[in-house]
């Protein structure tokens, strides 16, 4: 049991802070990088970066997968549990597919080399890994 809870730990830390770098980003920051020029290209791979409300999409979406991992709805187990598995899976697929190079499946335009590069060597290992946490902490509700 203490494994779960640890596992939870990580990836409600990890996709609690994902979703703060996607806010960042909605409201214009380039945020690690210097430019938003660079950004798009490291970040996304396209020429031109993503508008706010993708962003701010994603962040929502990163926010409710980490309170589903959390157990939130209390009230609802049940809703917690498959949606804990549901992010395991959606994760475990993005990971897949960046290490497979077939990021552009899942996001049209995201072919520039840079981010091909860093996507094999860091997004889609990090997305494996919070799919492994996810998953091992989803067992704790059981």
């Amino acid at each position: 049991m203490k494994i779960e809870r640890a596992a939870g730990r990580i990836s409600v830390t990890a996709l609690t802070a994902l979703s703060g770098v996607h806010i960042a980003w909605g409201l214009g920051s380039p945020w690690p990088l210097r430019d938003r020029q660079t950004f798009s290209d490291v970040v996304t791979g396209r020429p031109d970066p993503p508008g706010p409300m993708a962003c701010f999409a994603v962040a929502g979406a990163l926010g409710t997968a980490a309170l589903l991992v959390a157990g939130r709805p209390r009230r609802s187990p049940a809703l917690s549990r498959i949606g804990t598995a549901g992010v395991a899976a959606v994760l475990g697929v993005r990971g897949v597919a960046g290490l497979s190079g077939r990021t552009d499946l899942l996001s049209p335009g995201s072919v520039s080399a840079r981010f091909r590069r860093l996507d094999r060597l860091a997004y889609s290992p990090l997305c494996v890994a919070l799919a492994a946490s996810t998953a091992i902490a989803a067992r704790r509700s059981r």
